[in-house]
């Protein structure tokens, strides 16, 4: 067992993809996770949220959903505890 903090990243690829030009899709997503105080990187296929469990978990609902509303058809996601 140890006693450093627990953090979790949630990666995601958010639909339709066009290399360097994000759409309001990806970029409704990315608003939604910095406003919840996530720590965002994008990368040329996909972007990570980093955090404390919690706020990744209540996050990603309102992630999905902001995705969704401004045109994303599919969205892949992987969450991983380090």
């Amino acid at each position: 067992m140890h006693d450093d903090p627990v953090q979790m990243i949630a990666e995601f690829t958010i639909e339709p993809f066009v290399e360097g030009d994000p759409g309001p899709h990806v970029l409704a997503a990315i608003q939604v996770a910095e406003s919840a105080g996530l720590t965002v990187e994008v990368g040329p296929f996909g972007t990570a949220v980093s955090g404390d469990p919690e706020t990744i978990l209540s996050t990603v609902e309102g992630i999905l959903r902001a995705a969704v509303a401004n045109g994303a058809n599919r969205v892949s996601l992987q969450l991983n505890a380090t």
